[in-house]
């Protein structure tokens, strides 16, 4: 019986290789293919940080070099964030007064930027004289936000200690949720997921998440410095969570700020990527792996001065991340003679600011704003409801206020204005423009290696060759070559680049048979991260509404968004028709349907040996994602800034009707 269970069990393993080898003729690569385009961007992301590493050990040879690097790195983010509004009216207004047990709650709401709503409360101390520090506490990625019982508490003791706090809903939580119906009732399922889709748009941009939610924030501090109550000289900041990555970006760009404490702090990085992936759209900066930008850069750009970092060792946020983040900001404040200013508060807890971490900051910020380094005792403390902290009277600025300027509007009005723009400029160099806004390499027609490997029939008999297209440094690429039997040169070369993959076209009788029958070649191909290369569905969160959530943000952090790489791949595919020599006459014409459309729109514009161009896709524009912002799978094609400089419409217009076809090549 036991060796009937084993054959059985052993039958079974067949059968499922069997099964499996079945569904998957066409496959080419002969590795675990889906994880390939991810080892490649971990790769480029090590390269990045290896010469941000180099260049950290030698500023560390003296204090000149840290000061250098320190300056460096906060220009080298305020570049990434690009241009910021100007300061306007904040037209600041107390909705509401709370008299609690030793301090008040006041209702405040202030328009960072014209027509543009921040919610906040401010704790202020009674029966305090003089004016006194003020802190500025930023919330984590909880949808109550500001009313969230740790901050609420998080607030409630440093008032207690005689600080001014100010609690302010980021976007996408609490009283601020951008992406709404009608009745203010947001579209996606949480503050993260909205984030993420804004930062999308924004991104076309120029701008980002990350940058909305650092303005928003200067524009609170801007508020609590109006206060008769505050202390300009001594101004705090700390947050938890996505409030602490708020914290890190905002005391590396405003500087004044005095004292900051960052609790279960994340921010993208090289380890942070490697081991979890891309975060949230309000943490991820497109092109911060290119300005060698690290987890422990922020806290850096504000060394010097006091800085205290909050750990749970049992963070699911990996307490290694923030050991070795530790142990660069120890060398940096040692190497500028003050490591008394920098200091590591671990608790056997998990993620958030709990109350021994809560002590632990009041005593830190007392300690350098009050002179005052003595323990610090939370007692008990009497939080509110959500509803009581409310600063508009509907619970969401969308609407509380008609003429509320949600960030989906303002960047359809900043899309408007750039498409005004570029009509009034000259005919620009579109194919220099692609170029700088995709990140290409300098030699995009560089030789490939051609890897032939087995033939296999279609189901009609048509003899399909695998091959392996390489270069140096790129992803190989998988495709399968149908060429009319004989030598006779081949007259034309339909390349076909479907979203799904080349398996979806393999067994098209119709498509093959009509192709070899007029002496066509047709060539079927996976671009990167498509078809037998598209990477695993678990390791792309749904909540982020994109099925290559983690390459494709990836890509945008290295500097080289994934259209831009898969526009490569279309050259060493073009590499190889050069090369071979039956292909070398012959006319180019290029398929592609789904994500790859906008690869070959810009691919045509860029190679002008693609004679002629078909593209079916439900991305029609970039303009597009910020008309459907809740739309599946922008970031697959999100370019940044590349509104400012052309459109994919402006693409086939370069093309004209003589190679941009309406109906596939024949």
């Amino acid at each position: 019986m036991r060796n009937l269970k084993h054959f059985f069990l052993l039958l079974l393993g067949l059968l499922s290789v069997s099964l499996a080898q079945a569904q998957k003729p066409y496959d080419v690569l002969e590795w675990k293919a889906n994880v390939s385009l991810n080892t490649a961007l971990l790769q480029q992301v090590h390269q990045q940080y290896d010469a941000r590493r180099a260049s950290l050990t030698q500023a560390l040879q003296s204090e000149a070099g840290v000061l250098a690097y320190r300056d460096s790195a906060r220009a080298r983010f305020r570049q990434l964030l690009g241009p910021l509004p100007a300061k306007t009216a904040l037209k600041a207004r107390i909705t509401g007064k709370l008299p609690r047990d030793g301090y008040r709650i006041e209702k405040v709401v202030y328009e960072s930027t014209p027509r543009h709503h921040v919610t906040a409360n401010l704790y202020v101390p009674e029966g305090a004289k003089g004016r006194l520090p003020g802190v500025l506490l930023f919330c984590g990625h909880e949808a109550e936000s500001k009313a969230t019982e740790s901050y609420q508490k998080t607030a409630i003791l440093f008032a207690k200690n005689g600080f001014v706090v100010f609690v302010i809903d980021p976007i996408s939580q609490g009283e601020r949720y951008q992406l709404v119906d009608a009745t203010g009732k947001p579209l996606t399922r949480g503050g993260t997921t909205e984030h993420t889709l804004l930062n999308a748009e924004s991104s076309l941009l120029g701008t980002s998440s990350v940058a909305d939610e650092l303005w928003d924030n200067v524009r609170g501090l801007d508020y609590l410095l109006t206060r008769p109550e505050v202390d300009a000289e001594r101004i705090g900041a700390l947050g938890n969570s996505g409030g602490a990555t708020q914290t890190a970006y905002f005391m590396g760009f405003d500087e004044r700020v005095k004292v900051a404490a960052l609790c279960s702090y994340v921010a993208s990085g090289e380890r942070v990527l490697e081991l979890t992936g891309p975060a949230d759209g309000c943490v991820m900066i497109p092109g911060a792996g290119r300005a060698r930008l690290d987890v422990a850069d922020w806290p850096i750009m504000f060394a010097p001065k006091p800085l205290q970092i909050l750990a749970g060792r049992f963070d699911f946020v990996d307490y290694n991340i923030i050991q070795e983040t530790y142990t660069q900001l120890r060398q940096v404040y040692q190497r500028l003679g003050q490591p008394e200013k920098i200091s590591l508060f671990t608790y056997d807890d998990g993620h958030g600011i709990s109350q021994p971490k809560r002590e632990a900051a009041v005593q830190w910020f007392r300690r350098w704003l009050y002179n005052d380094p003595r323990p610090v005792q939370e007692g008990s403390l009497a939080t509110l409801k959500p509803e009581e902290l409310w600063c508009t009277r509907t619970g969401q600025v969308a609407t509380a206020f008609k003429d509320e300027m949600l960030i989906p509007q303002r960047n359809l009005n900043l899309a408007a204005d750039l498409t005004r723009q570029r009509r009034q400029h000259s005919t620009p160099d579109l194919p220099a423009l692609i170029r700088q806004q995709l990140g290409l390499p300098t030699q995009l027609a560089a030789p490939v290696a051609v890897e032939w490997k087995e033939i296999v029939a279609a189901k009609d008999g048509t003899p399909l060759r695998k091959l392996i297209i390489r270069r140096q440094g790129q992803v190989p690429l998988p495709a399968l070559l149908a060429w009319p039997a004989g030598d006779a040169p081949v007259t034309k070369v339909v390349l076909w680049l479907p979203e799904q993959g080349k398996r979806t076209l393999a067994d098209s009788t119709a498509l093959l048979t009509g192709y070899l029958q007029r002496n066509y070649a047709v060539l079927l191909a996976d671009l990167r991260g498509l078809g037998e290369s598209a990477d695993p569905e678990q390791f792309n969160d749904k909540k982020y509404y994109n099925r290559e959530y983690r390459n494709a943000l990836t890509a945008l952090h290295v500097g080289q968004p994934l259209l831009g790489q898969r526009v490569v791949d279309v050259f060493m595919l073009l590499g190889f028709m050069q090369q071979e020599p039956r292909l070398q006459t012959a006319a180019v014409e290029l398929c592609a349907t789904g994500q790859a459309a906008p690869v070959a729109l810009h691919a045509a514009v860029l190679a002008p040996a693609i004679a002629k161009v078909w593209v079916s896709s439900p991305v029609t524009s970039f303009h597009q994602i910020l008309e459907q912002p809740t739309g599946k799978d922008w970031y697959s094609v999100v370019v940044p800034g590349v509104l400012a400089h052309y459109d994919l419409p402006d693409l086939a217009a370069a093309l004209g009707p003589q190679r941009l076809l309406a109906t596939p090549a024949p």
